[in-house]
């Protein structure tokens, strides 16, 4: 008897894991049914513009803080991209502009969302069925920018665990082919060679090799991430913020009809937040050279009222 009711445990935990068909494949109506089961609208408050930041507790900075042992700082942000190419679109512009009275002035322009350069996503860049994270209505958005869910609620800047997930090391490869799937088992496998187990709270980063698959083969228009469904994966550790070295989800989507199945349900349904384009080459030798998976991550965006996201410069340090 003990042992049919834990097979059935099994089986309904199992059950709210998977898509409901069988294998990998993801549909559209899984999406929208995982943008309620995976909602965090109204866990912090009918106001909350944190989502899964809050996971980021006192407590949580301590430990984190506590992990610096060598006090060696990585950057995880790839140097800005000013020539216009397949992957990059809206190239950085970096303008030098005339001295003054001995001083050196430049200028900066640029459009960060896209490809090319490091950035993250606050939670008012993406919306679903006219709503963005905790039911903030996308209608209110204007010229100034988004009056809720935008980059500034982020000011105060991102400290906890980090954890990096080298799944182009797990596979024995220096990158991943573009378009390749991230399953969920991929990341089971990482956890069990490493012994480091994600928990709430962790900003987790998810390194395919992209960087080093564009200094081999040039810029590219698919990339190697995370597959959707590896959603229910994200919502079960309680991820507080999720990286890759590309989207952290795999392009092109496939899941028919849903352009960025991650992106939605994660900024919109959860309110993880997402760090796009990092360059995770460096961190990935140095957390291999020292077999150390987890660090101080640290990062903190331009303080934009009404900006949907921000380009960022994030930290690891061992």
């Amino acid at each position: 008897m003990r042992k049919t009711a834990v097979s059935l445990l099994v089986l309904v935990v199992a059950a709210t894991w998977l898509p409901a068909q069988s294998g990998h494949k993801v549909t559209k109506a899984d999406i929208e049914r995982w943008m309620s089961e995976f909602s965090n609208w109204g866990r912090w408050g009918k106001d909350d513009q944190l989502g899964t930041l809050n996971l980021v507790t006192p407590a949580k900075r301590r430990e984190a803080a506590a992990l610096v042992k060598e006090g060696v700082s990585i950057s995880m942000a790839h140097n800005v991209l000013t020539e216009k190419a397949a992957d990059n679109e809206n190239p950085f512009v970096h303008t030098m502009l005339p001295s003054v009275s001995g001083f050196q002035m430049d200028n900066f322009s640029v459009s960060f969302h896209g490809m090319g350069q490091t950035h993250l996503d606050a939670l008012c860049h993406a919306s679903f069925q006219g709503k963005n994270f905790n039911g903030s209505p996308i209608d209110k958005i204007t010229a100034e920018g988004c009056p809720k869910d935008s980059i500034l609620a982020i000011k105060s800047g991102i400290l906890t665990r980090g954890v990096i997930i080298d799944i182009a090391r797990l596979k024995g490869v220096d990158y991943l082919e573009p378009g390749t799937p991230i399953y969920p088992e991929d990341l089971a496998a990482w956890e069990k060679q490493t012994g480091v187990r994600v928990s709430a709270g962790d900003a987790v980063f998810v390194r395919s090799g992209r960087w080093a698959m564009r200094a081999a083969k040039g810029p590219a228009t698919a990339f190697a991430g995370l597959h959707a469904s590896c959603i229910p994966w994200l919502h079960e550790r309680g991820v507080a913020a999720l990286g890759g070295d590309a989207d952290p989800e795999v392009i092109p989507s496939q899941v028919e009809g849903v352009g960025a199945p991650i992106h939605v349900v994660a900024l919109v349904a959860m309110g993880l937040p997402l760090f796009d384009e990092c360059d995770l080459e460096e961190l990935g030798k140095e957390a291999a050279r020292r077999n150390r998976w987890v660090f101080l991550f640290t990062a903190a965006p331009l303080a934009v009222p009404g900006g949907t996201g921000s380009p960022i410069n994030p930290i690891a340090t061992f």
